[in-house]
């Protein structure tokens, strides 16, 4: 069951119906229930998995918060960290290093019988296993005191909107709200419902188009050359963005219509002027989890130079390898990595010759420089993140450049993927991404929904129903799974 689907938007109606018709008390039952079956839509068998999570972390939580000796809870936390990263390492990350050695051991005519497992990678796991292993290190800390409802806890492991792929919300901020007493809210329900509006146009109007116009090229890298090359990254780098911003539009709109707030998870990342700014913006709930609970306790800023650059590397070429198991993904991140540390290098430096060309003195010009740069060397990234194999990144960064006589050709431009069957792919998706752009301009001084607030009823309506109209005429209803689910 996926968001952009028709069985979701029943399913949703269904659950929002029944979910304000009943006492508060026995609300939690119906959305763990709710929940547990929207899971088990996919696979019921790994409901088990989720179960088995909440269960050890609940109980290793309580357990620590019955003592006050470190060395007891220090084991209880191990015991968390251990079984939950064991699970996520057996069902994503085992065949990964199970190949790897197999590859190694042949390379060097060495026997190895080690057998691969054959297992689907279950959906969403990466997000509630991050989820519950923060909730374990809060408790550790004494952030969080050890939820003693279950089934509240429980719901924050799996709670429907946010199981598959975030954002990855704390125990701190969502298991106080499961507390609070609340009727029905027109404000606040139609505002969520807004958001969902606007994250199925940017999943289905905008990423969904050009899917096909990136898979064209992509999928077989070594028949396109120059322009195609380009293209395609382009267009993957706002389809990527769509597709995950808008899953988390819907997720944040869903909750928020039951009443659940939940973090911003995206905040205009294009528009950031540098590496480290544009990591504040995108995947706020990742980036966030990443500083709180890997970077700052291996000493974030607060070491030596050398460290500090190591640490910033090592941080994201893990975060690189939670994304998936595969070297393109590892290589993103140590990319991303080398991007952060060579940004605090050279901070200095920049700052400099952007003072002695003068460039500092048209403040709006050097921003819109630093934007641009900003978003080649995240574009630039994105080929190992799309890319099937090390080798067709490779073959694309050294033909990025190639073929240009031929490919600006009117023969040659008839033929590239973009002007010929997906040609009204093509089109809805640039007048899309113009949209997209205008409200993140708007965006800049206030939020789009607050500021459509203060417009006249004619004007609101005419776009929720231009909105409605242009997901329904233009929206691609053939790819319905969001990118972040493979993660």
């Amino acid at each position: 069951m996926v968001f952009n689907s028709v069985k979701f938007l029943f399913f949703f109606v269904i659950v929002i119906t029944i979910y304000f018709s009943i006492p508060h008390r026995i609300r939690w039952i119906w959305l763990l229930g709710a929940s547990y079956y929207f899971y088990m839509s996919w696979k019921p068998l790994y409901i088990f998995l989720i179960v088995i999570t909440t269960l050890i972390t609940y109980y290793t939580a309580i357990r620590m918060g019955q003592t006050d000796l470190r060395s007891k809870r220090k084991k209880f936390l191990f015991f968390s960290l251990l079984s939950n990263l064991g699970l996520l390492f057996v069902f994503k990350y085992y065949n990964f290093f199970n190949d790897s050695l197999r590859t190694l051991f042949q390379e060097y005519h060495l026997f190895y019988r080690i057998p691969s497992f054959d297992l689907i990678l279950p959906l969403g796991i990466s997000f509630y296993i991050f989820k519950s292993l923060s909730y374990t290190i809060d408790v550790y800390r004494g952030d969080k005191a050890p939820e003693r409802h279950l089934g509240f806890f429980a719901l924050y492991v799996s709670f429907f909107p946010q199981l598959l792929a975030g954002p990855i919300e704390r125990a701190t901020r969502f298991l106080p709200q499961l507390y609070e007493k609340f009727d029905f809210d027109y404000p606040r329900v139609t505002r969520g419902l807004k958001l969902m509006l606007w994250g199925l146009f940017q999943k289905m109007v905008i990423a969904d188009n050009l899917a096909p116009l990136v898979d064209s090229v992509y999928s077989g890298p070594s028949h396109h050359q120059g322009i195609s090359l380009i293209l395609a990254t382009f267009f993957f780098a706002f389809q990527i963005y769509c597709d995950f911003s808008g899953y988390s539009d819907i997720a944040i709109g869903a909750a928020q219509v039951l009443g659940i707030k939940t973090m911003d998870n995206f905040n205009r990342p294009y528009f950031s002027k540098s590496i480290p700014e544009f990591w504040r913006r995108w995947h706020i709930s990742l980036s966030t989890w990443f500083r709180d609970y890997f970077y700052i306790p291996l000493g974030g800023n607060r070491v030596s130079i050398p460290r500090w650059y190591f640490n910033l590397f090592i941080v994201m070429l893990i975060c690189g390898f939670w994304h998936g198991a595969n070297w393109t993904f590892i290589v993103w991140g140590g990319l991303h990595g080398f991007y952060l540390a060579f940004s605090r290098i050279t901070q200095g430096i920049r700052y400099k010759v952007a003072q002695t060309i003068g460039l500092n003195k048209f403040p709006r010009l050097h921003s819109y420089l630093k934007v641009m740069v900003t978003f080649f060397l995240v574009s630039f990234a994105w080929i190992f993140f799309r890319a099937n194999t090390i080798s067709d990144a490779i073959y694309i960064i050294s033909n990025l450049f190639s073929g240009w006589g031929r490919g600006l050709t009117f023969e040659a431009f008839e033929k590239m993927p973009f002007v010929g069957p997906l040609k009204f792919e093509l089109v809805v998706s640039l007048f899309a991404i113009c949209i997209l752009l205008v409200v993140h301009l708007i965006e800049r001084r206030e939020n789009i929904i607050d500021w459509f607030s203060e417009k006249p009823i004619w004007l609101r309506w005419s776009v929720y129903y231009s909105i409605t109209l242009s997901i329904l005429l233009f929206g691609n209803f053939g790819s319905k799974q969001f990118i972040y689910f493979q993660f």
